[in-house]
């Protein structure tokens, strides 16, 4: 059976999407996730929805608890989820508005618990293709209907934060092949796979991070005005896609 975990970045947690709505809060052994969890239908399809940074956005990159959200996704039953994110653009062609689903990641976290497996029992996860390729799949040919420019196949770095990069470390990012950057996609993608859950990213470019000469460096209130602007198309994507993921179950596998 599907069920679809949204975890919503900024002004994408919208419990509005949701039919039939319903607020779940949990308490595991990691303590308590980032929000309530809003737990509702998508077109036939059980969702559950999940605030990373805080319905308030008031937890910063660094504290977010990601082993406690997505062990109390796998705990609702969640089999798939669909991240949404912000992003520094570090390609010339991935614009601002752009939507980005990428198919890899470069881990330059420091400080953050990244598996399940830290205790008695040993877990070596594969990793060479860490984001499931049918969601890849499904979000593009979605993009593709709906219009919205999209890239694939691209490499996210995700780093410490909570401050932004500088221009040194934004050409040293670009020079090591990543398209785009975030503070958020690791640990989630990591903790997901442990626990065998069908995870994609649907990150939206909202500025050129620092490299870029012509164009200001990132600033808070630039991802904000960006995400605000876009904001529809993500939901819509989330809209499209959810509904159509049934369709990949026999073939979609970890």
């Amino acid at each position: 059976m599907i069920k679809v975990g949204i975890i919503g970045g900024s002004g994408l947690d919208d419990p509005k999407i949701l039919k039939k709505a319903k607020e779940i809060t949990l308490d595991g052994p990691y303590g308590p996730p980032s929000s309530v969890l809003t737990c509702g239908v998508i077109e036939g399809v059980d969702t559950v929805l999940l605030a990373r940074h805080g319905k308030n956005h008031s937890i910063h990159p660094g504290k977010v608890n990601y082993r406690a959200n997505i062990w109390s996704l796998k705990e609702l039953g969640c089999t798939h989820i669909l991240a949404s994110t912000a992003v520094g653009s570090l390609r010339e062609e991935i614009a601002p508005g752009h939507l980005v689903f990428p198919a890899q990641f470069i881990d330059h976290t420091r400080k953050r618990e990244t598996t399940f497996f830290d205790q008695d029992e040993v877990v070596h996860t594969p990793f060479a293709e860490p984001f499931c390729p049918f969601l890849l799949d499904l979000l593009a040919s979605s993009s593709e209907k709906m219009g919205i420019p999209y890239h694939q196949n691209r490499t996210v770095i995700t780093i410490e934060g909570p401050r932004f990069s500088t221009k040194a470390e934004s050409h040293m990012f670009r020079s090591w092949n990543a398209d785009v950057i975030n503070m958020s996609t690791v640990p989630e993608v990591i903790l997901a796979r442990e626990l065998k859950m069908h995870y994609a990213v649907i990150a939206m470019s909202t500025d050129y991070d620092c490299w870029h000469e012509e164009e200001e460096p990132v600033t808070w209130e630039m991802i904000l005005a960006t995400m605000k602007k876009n904001a529809e198309q993500v939901i819509g994507l989330f809209m499209e896609s959810i509904p159509k993921i049934k369709e990949y179950d026999d073939i979609c596998h970890q």
